[in-house]
């Protein structure tokens, strides 16, 4: 069983920055594969960002160049710094981790781009 718990999340001005956090549980962090999605209100949940467990990234077109996502496997934690952030970036992003193909998630954090 993994648990994750995201924090950092919070409510910022177009433009502005945020750094989303993952703490997950588990001596073996560094072999779970790491994610971020999104979901905002009446649309399906999507992939935001991925890094693999020996660190190759993946992001979603829309937030290329913006986000970037990283991870530290002393903190056991993955990172999702967030700049540029438009309206359209606004919903709960949650955490997800794979690990011998099993898909684990976090509550999620809420992150609010509005002037």
């Amino acid at each position: 069983q993994v648990q994750l718990g995201e924090s950092g999340g919070g409510l910022v001005q177009p433009g502005g920055s945020l750094r989303l956090s993952c703490g997950a549980s588990g001596s073996i962090f560094s072999f779970y594969d790491m994610g971020w999605y999104r979901q905002a209100p009446g649309k399906q949940r999507e992939l935001v960002a991925t890094i693999s467990s020996n660190s190759r990234t993946k992001y979603e077109d829309s937030v290329k160049g913006r986000f970037t996502i990283s991870r530290d496997n002393t903190k056991n934690t993955v990172y999702l710094q967030m700049n540029s952030l438009k309206p359209e970036d606004t919903a709960l992003y949650y955490c997800n981790a794979i690990f011998r193909g099993q898909p684990y998630w976090g509550q999620g954090t809420q992150v609010t781009v509005s002037s």
